[in-house]
């Protein structure tokens, strides 16, 4: 039987673990303490380790990645061997290292695990392939400025070695992501995990001297056409493009890398893994993404049809991205197209779904919203007329502080409903999960239940326990989302990605 490609997906926290198995993936990779290179990710942390054991028994199967993909320096090495015995609490399968003197010490420390070569090391071309698997390396991730022939030349000189490459995310404009820029303006290495994006930030064309005022805004009418580009005193020919918008200038800002439409190509060039990139990104994203890239591979392989496929890949336009490019694969060239803006999406994530509550916890909570509704009505019925008038007008004017119980309906589901943004009564809203595309319930076909009274309440957000109250079955994992309010189609936000 012929192996699967596995899909490989960023859990920057325990939470984006547990969706990222949940939405397909097929092994996910994590980053311990200050040890990866996305060290203003979440990571794991104390007992979480429990966590991921659980999610390991719960999604029997799935493998777990750890992040060891940092340079050392000395200290640190000092640091992870201090580290040694947290590391095997978790139910690691392989480490992704970069820095070959800590070969050795995981071998040793850990037998069991397997070893793979991270993107940052830079592996693009098979003579490298074949000394690192001297080294005890079983899988390679190559550098992201590879190309697919290159994958199928380093596939057929070494056909037991197992690769992965990146198929979805940010791109770094540095190669493999080895870029000091950050570290220059900011003092934050990004070879210590601490990236400050700065080929993100938004650049503007000025001039310090009142003499050339006239020139830079002559230069900027050029970058505003797309002509201006840089070109390296020693390769001459090499243009970089230099685009001005309204207020801002993309010199180092690459797009995204999107391969959803070309797996077939990676597939027949040998590629083991396909890997997403996003650690720092949502859980909407996450599993989105995941979610998309798994129904495209089983679409693949014939596991379902590429119509049932195609409604789940065109979610991928319905989370934060860029404009998306092959990246290396096919022309280099599109690599060097630079784009402008933060990611962005017309959805945000607003509630995470937990689970039904049914029975005597059911029960519970709708008579513990009847007795404060009866008790209510009966103190309006002992106050004065006058003063019952008020409070009722009152009532009409602020419709979040009605005191009222929520029906039994049959055939409706009340669930455990985790808000992460502000939900209100008259939100049209949408689901999603890993078992249907998206589920639409529009305003007054749902309820917002509190969880503390067991009254109908407007609106929710973040720290407000509450249940959600539909005629519709959600099976686990699954998210609600709504339009962002302040997104506006074609204008450039900042949302810090």
């Amino acid at each position: 039987m012929e192996n699967r490609i596995e899909l490989l997906s960023p859990a920057g926290n325990i939470k984006k673990l547990e969706y990222a198995y949940a939405y397909g993936a097929d092994a996910a990779y994590i980053g311990l303490k200050k040890f990866s290179l996305r060290a203003k990710a979440d990571n794991f942390y104390e007992d979480e380790h429990k966590k991921a054991v659980d999610l390991k028994n719960r999604f029997p199967g799935k493998r777990l990645h750890c992040a060891l993909n940092i340079s050392f320096h000395d200290d640190e090495i000092d640091a992870l061997k201090s580290n040694l015995d947290y590391f095997r609490l978790y139910p690691i399968d392989a480490f992704i290292v970069q820095d070959i003197g800590i070969v050795p010490l995981l071998q040793k420390e850990f037998p069991d695990a397997k070893l793979h070569l991270s993107t940052q090391a830079s592996c693009v071309n098979s003579e490298a392939v074949k000394v690192y698997k001297s080294l005890g390396f079983s899988r390679i991730v190559l550098g992201r400025e590879i190309s697919i022939d290159q994958i199928k030349r380093i596939k057929d000189s070494v056909p037991d070695m197992e690769l992965e490459t990146f198929v979805h995310g940010a791109m770094c404009i540095a190669y493999a992501g080895r870029c000091l820029m950050s570290a220059y303006l900011t003092g934050r290495s990004a070879q210590s995990g601490s990236c400050s994006h700065t080929c993100r930030w938004n650049f503007s064309v000025k001039s310090t001297q009142p003499d050339f005022t006239d020139l830079a805004g002559e230069a900027k009418k050029i970058a505003q056409k797309g002509s201006l580009v840089l070109e390296e005193e020693q390769r001459r020919g090499e243009f970089f493009p230099v685009f001005e918008g309204d207020d801002f200038t993309a010199v180092l800002s690459s797009k995204d890398l999107c391969m959803i439409d070309h797996l077939a190509d990676l597939r027949d060039a040998g590629v083991d893994s396909l890997k997403i990139e996003g650690r720092m990104k949502s859980v909407y994203y996450v599993a989105i993404v995941t979610r998309a890239y798994r129904k495209a591979l089983d679409a693949l392989e014939g596991r379902i049809s590429d119509d049932e496929a195609a409604p789940f890949i065109a979610e991928l336009e319905n989370v934060a991205h860029r404009e998306s490019t092959t990246g290396f694969y096919y022309d280099k060239s599109e690599a060097d197209k630079t784009t402008t803006g933060a990611s962005d999406s017309k959805y945000q994530l607003a509630a995470e779904i937990g689970r039904e509550i049914t029975g005597e916890d059911f029960e519970r909570i709708h008579a513990e919203g009847l007795r404060r509704h009866n008790d209510f009505s009966a103190e309006l019925e002992r106050m004065h007329p006058a003063a019952r008038e008020a409070r009722l007008k009152d009532l009409g004017a602020h419709p979040d502080r009605r005191i009222i119980s929520f029906q039994k309906k049959p055939g409706w589901h009340l669930y455990e409903c985790t808000a992460v943004n502000m939900i209100r009564e008259e939100d049209d809203i949408e689901f999603v999960s890993p078992d249907f595309c998206v589920l639409c319930v529009p305003k007054g076909s749902w309820e917002i239940i509190s969880a503390e009274n067991g009254l109908k309440i407007t609106w929710i957000c973040d720290g407000h326990p509450a249940f959600i109250y539909l005629p519709h079955e959600l099976p686990p994992a699954t998210l609600l989302r709504i339009l962002d309010p302040d997104y506006e189609d074609g204008k450039i936000r900042d949302t810090g990605r």
